[in-house]
């Protein structure tokens, strides 16, 4: 008779959720709705896993059984993107084979969370994207001597990296739209700065998020004057806040927009309607993700496809490495450009 301890993934698998679903539940610091922590509290007491078992790990190797995955941003924002989701898929089943559980971590810079990357009783982090702030942090991780994997920014050197080629992306996705023949357009980033905060990014202003930085670089190899307009998160509403701003004077309207997120395309292609347009008859809008989005239809988004799953599954992969004192490589994935329905010439009316 198998003696063996049964693990998240079983859990997973008995419930009918994701990895990242099922991990949520166990360490509390995303809400989940009634039903799904009912089924897979219910399915861990059928199998018997009670969460992690730092006592069988601290015996073996001294280890707790817990990676941490840390954001700056609120944990209910950040798992409204289904890129998010996607990704926590699969970082969960690269670190699968270790048994281990994922904890949710926020470190926004300023209030710290209740456990932290400073005090969390974890083997290794993830760090999703290397904003500023986190970068303050880090130094407190290294000290404390625990491996650490970056997904999309730099940590310096000797930190494993998870990338896309966000630059090279982007501009594919501009180089369609100039192809069309479009000459006005403005861009709609993700956030700039670590503050987050929304508006027009000057000419001369540092953009210090790097997928911000990366994407906003790929738009403007193609289309140097290009006006662009930071978002204060990948959001539908955000989208829409940011279009209703592009739209409001008819006499400097775009006729393309260039969004660095999905999400942030439908809330501009919501905005473009609001104001009487017809997408892509009068204002053609790209995205960048390749996710499902609520509400698009009849839309079809032309956008950049990232392997998000992929780009997770790389991370976990990485952490497992180093904790089974293996090598870890960083990993360079490529996005496929996608063309839909919202991207056309411009309109000779």
């Amino acid at each position: 008779m198998s003696t063996r301890r049964a693990t998240i993934s079983d859990v997973a698998r008995e419930a009918g959720v994701s990895l990242s679903t099922a991990s949520v539940v166990f360490s509390g610091k995303t809400p989940t709705s009634e039903a799904t922590r009912t089924r897979v509290l219910a399915a861990a007491q059928a199998l018997g896993y009670t969460g992690p078992d730092p006592r069988a790990a601290s015996l073996r190797r001294g280890r707790s059984g817990i990676v941490g995955v840390v954001f700056d941003q609120h944990l209910g924002t950040a798992f409204l993107d289904p890129v998010t989701t996607h990704m926590m898929d699969g970082l969960a089943d690269g670190v699968s084979r270790l048994g281990a559980a994922l904890l949710l971590l926020r470190d926004d810079g300023e209030t710290v969370s209740e456990p932290s990357l400073h005090t969390a009783p974890i083997d290794a982090a993830v760090l999703i994207g290397c904003s500023p702030r986190m970068r303050d942090s880090l130094a407190v991780v290294r000290a404390r001597g625990i491996p650490v994997v970056v997904v999309e920014g730099d940590a310096g050197e000797g930190i494993p990296r998870v990338l896309l080629d966000n630059r090279e992306a982007q501009r594919e996705a501009a180089r369609h739209i100039a192809e069309l023949g479009h000459r006005d357009v403005a861009l709609v980033t993700l956030p700039a700065d670590a503050e987050r905060r929304r508006g027009w990014i000057a000419d001369d202003a540092e953009v210090r998020v790097d997928v911000t930085a990366d994407r906003l670089a790929g738009a403007r190899d193609v289309f140097p004057d290009a006006r662009a307009l930071a978002a204060a998160t990948s959001s539908i509403d955000e989208g829409a806040i940011a279009g209703r701003t592009l739209f409001a004077d008819p006499e400097r309207r775009p006729t393309a927009v260039i969004a660095q997120s999905d999400l942030l395309a439908a809330g501009v292609i919501r905005a473009a309607e609001e104001a009487g347009l017809e997408v892509p008859r009068d204002v053609s809008v790209t995205g960048f993700d390749g996710v499902v989005v609520d509400g698009l239809a009849p839309h079809v988004l032309t956008t950049l496809v990232q392997p998000a799953t992929a780009k997770g599954r790389a991370a976990g992969d990485a952490v497992a490495a180093m904790l089974e004192d293996g090598e870890p490589s960083g990993l360079d994935l490529v996005c496929t450009f996608r063309a839909g329905t919202t991207s056309a010439p411009p309109s000779t009316t």
